[in-house]
């Protein structure tokens, strides 16, 4: 569906606070959406309080174990909580009531039953520290 009127569906410029290309393995870089304009990245899947096409305002550019780069939305699937990034146990974390996620996005302590939301990215072609992430500038 078409966004609401004043709202554009568009690749949104984020900023890491390192290249894309020098993320080792297990590690997660965290990045928010621009608030100049407003902004929100789109989920393209998800389970339990995320379903493609829900917005997120954050997002967590991670290489897993076998060095696939995945974008994961900071909603945590449970009741959409922000996840923190646990380096010393390599896990995602939700404050609000305990679910703990892999570095690949799935569950590994619940009560979330679904894994986390992917975010569509592409490396921007003019720097290295910037992706672009499918979203929408929400006009307000």
């Amino acid at each position: 569906p078409a966004p609401p009127k004043g709202q554009k569906k568009a690749p949104i410029k984020v900023t890491l606070t390192k290249a894309a290309s020098d993320i080792q393995s297990g590690e997660a870089v965290q990045f928010y959406a621009p608030k100049t304009p407003n902004s929100a990245f789109v989920m393209t899947d998800g389970g339990g309080d995320n379903a493609p096409g829900d917005l997120a305002f954050g997002g967590f550019l991670v290489k897993d174990s076998s060095g696939t780069l995945n974008a994961f939305a900071i909603n945590c699937s449970h009741l959409g909580c922000s996840i923190a990034l646990n380096a010393p146990a390599g896990s995602f974390d939700c404050p609000c009531h305990g679910s703990r996620f892999h570095l690949d996005g799935t569950v590994l302590h619940g009560p979330a039953a679904y894994p986390l939301s992917h975010l569509k990215w592409e490396q921007d072609t003019t720097d290295p520290n910037t992706i672009n992430v499918d979203g929408i500038i929400l006009g307000f």
